[in-house]
């Protein structure tokens, strides 16, 4: 497989619109990388220019050492798998895996065994005289994945492949590509907005927003260090909470109230004690009542506005400064609308960031 660089890449179009700001980063060989972000955050263009689909404004594009700027795109061996899977209608799933290979001029012994292993391995192997139209979705996109595996490029490319299948299927072929890529130790770069199949299949992630690299990290560190405010916003469902806040010794001020700080604050608030910042948690790190069990906690009443219990958890929704909070607590909590409960924030698991750069205080 190979290694992929990318130094202080940008992309300028003709109307003077810049779609990507100067990214650079290195997707490890083996390594399969997940660029996410809302729409129009310059992913797709990103995954575009590394194929060779779109022109590289400034910047460098490195494969296994070798700038491939100016290189064709089928003299990148590099395949990409494409949202709307792209099969030819008139062609048997057989057909459509080896057409590439018969463009190469491969033998026909040789493209016999490289779609029936592709095919084997994406579970396939009963679907090959099909046609697409008689194929469900998943079974098109595992034909379209199929397709790329059996040219065995250096660096496989996905962009949102799995945007036009339903809930269900989503999680299987989520699993199904993780699989191919352990299986495969294949260098993978997967576009998606979905930061749940981000954090699910990504050894690393680049958050983007407006063209600029945001954080690049593993899922986890993301999740737990976010590097600002928009990073902490988009990675998590239901988001993060954020409030203006002020770090007082009687407790945190949030508006027109003040949560009762137990067991002292985290070492990282004594900086900020005094100041006004953004205070950010999430909603699972709330409780209903209970002790502090020794933690630093912060507690208040809320009145509740809307509960929707979910089986597993319930999530809970009131206003706090005219911004609307949500809270993920235990299912056994048998709350209602209008109920009036005690809520308890752990300041461990809570962030801070500041108000006019966004950026996380340590």
């Amino acid at each position: 497989m190979a290694e992929v660089t990318l130094t202080d890449i940008r992309k300028v179009y003709p109307n003077g619109f810049e779609a990507v700001k100067e990214a650079s980063f290195t997707v490890a060989d083996e390594e399969f990388l997940v660029l996410v972000g809302p729409s129009g955050c310059g992913k797709s263009t990103l995954l575009r220019m590394i194929a060779g689909l779109e022109d590289i404004t400034d910047g460098n594009l490195e494969i296994d050492g070798l700038r491939v700027n100016d290189v064709a795109p089928r003299e990148r061996d590099i395949a990409m798998v494409f949202q709307n899977y792209a099969l030819y209608p008139h062609m048997s799933v057989f057909d459509n895996m080896a057409m590439s290979l018969r463009i190469r001029k491969m033998p026909s012994d040789e493209v016999e065994v490289r779609v029936h292993e592709a095919a084997e391995l994406l579970g396939v192997e009963h679907l090959l005289d099909r046609r697409p139209a008689q194929l469900s979705g998943g079974q098109r996109q595992r034909v379209a994945v199929g397709r790329s595996i059996v040219r065995r490029p250096k660096v496989f490319l996905f962009d949102e492949p799995l945007s036009n299948l339903d809930a269900k299927m989503r999680v299987e072929m989520r699993t199904e590509i993780s699989r191919l890529h352990k299986n495969l130790k294949a260098t993978m770069i997967y576009v998606t907005h979905d930061q749940t199949e981000a954090m699910t299949m990504g050894d690393r992630i680049v958050v983007l927003d407006a063209g600029e690299v945001q954080q690049i990290d593993a899922p986890l560190a993301l999740y737990d260090r976010p590097a600002n405010r928009f990073v902490a916003g988009f990675m998590g469902s239901p988001p993060m909470n954020f409030w203006r806040a002020q770090v007082a010794d009687d407790g945190l001020h949030v508006g027109d109230g003040v949560w009762k700080v137990t067991g002292g604050y985290p070492e990282r608030f004594d900086a900020v004690k005094g100041r006004e910042v953004i205070l950010g948690v999430r909603p699972e790190d709330f409780a209903v009542g209970g002790e502090s069990n020794g933690r630093p906690t912060a507690a208040s009443r809320v009145r509740l506005e809307v509960v929707e219990p979910l089986g597993s958890e319930t999530l809970v929704y009131w206003h706090t400064e005219d911004v609307n909070s949500v809270a993920r607590v235990r299912p056994d909590h048998r709350v209602e609308v209008d109920e009036e409960v005690a809520l308890r924030m752990d300041l461990e698991r809570a962030h801070v960031f500041d108000p006019d750069s966004g950026l996380a205080l340590r």
